[in-house]
């Protein structure tokens, strides 16, 4: 793309004629499959912190039923360290959602034209949700709202399973237990009292519940579709009605 193309003096007019020439079309081809790539590297990033959160569960589900003398202490352990590893995750969710916004951007302003049959048109304007994320980047997902699509996808999971083993750690293991004042006994985790660790694990699992359930919902209730992806959907794609765009499942 001529760097020389100026726009026109008046602010209020209209923004020059699109061009595509072979140069162009070359050089955003080798840029979507570089997005591409770098999406793609960061999504095995994300498994790889999944996989370390389910090894370390198996491994503390493992220490703390090898024996009718085992603390369930580390079942606990496990779980704050699957909370570090969420963290984690969710931030590599962040930065995936960046390379991930820019090639669908590129998939939608300039692939789904060709597939119109429509020729490839790269517009000229005073900024687009592409050009200004090369600009200026940003996050295109808050922190929040990432931490709670991988609770919702994985780690939601993973904390269900840990608490089921707490419980069935202190309540049928080695034997079942008949008293209230006996699951205490047994909840106590060295200096921690067992009605502490009780009402401690209690609140962590419904936070963690609260929080996917109030990103869902805000996900749900937002008004404007793929926010994530588009602040404004005109700026690449003008007509809105011709393609599925807002049926497609985001992770």
């Amino acid at each position: 793309m001529s760097s020389d193309i100026e726009f026109s003096e008046d602010p209020e007019g209209d923004p020059p004629e699109a061009i595509a020439g072979s140069k162009e079309v070359g050089a955003l081809a080798h840029l979507y499959r570089a997005e591409v790539y770098r999406s793609t590297i960061w999504r095995q990033r994300l498994d790889q912190t999944t996989n370390w959160a389910v090894i370390t569960t198996g491994i503390g589900l493992s220490v703390s039923f090898s024996s009718a003398s085992a603390s369930p202490f580390p079942i606990v352990l496990v779980g704050a360290l699957c909370i570090m590893f969420l963290m984690l995750e969710a931030r590599r969710y962040r930065f995936f959602y960046v390379w991930r916004f820019r090639a669908r951007v590129l998939e939608i302003a300039f692939y789904v034209p060709m597939l119109r049959g429509q020729g490839a048109r790269i517009p000229l304007d005073r900024g687009t949700a592409l050009s200004d994320d090369y600009e200026k980047p940003q996050y295109r997902i808050s922190s929040l709202r990432a931490i709670g699509r991988r609770l919702r996808r994985n780690y939601g999971w993973i904390f269900a399973i840990q608490g089921a083993a707490y419980f069935a750690k202190i309540a049928i293991h080695p034997t079942d237990v008949l008293t209230w004042d006996e699951y205490v006994r047994r909840a106590h985790l060295g200096p921690i009292p067992g009605l502490i660790a009780i009402i401690c694990g209690l609140l962590f699992h419904v936070g963690w519940i609260s929080l996917a359930w109030k990103t869902w919902l805000d996900e749900r209730g937002d008004k404007t579709k793929m926010e994530d992806f588009l602040r404004s959907r005109s700026d690449v794609n003008r007509r809105p009605k011709a393609h599925p765009l807002g049926e497609i499942k985001q992770d």
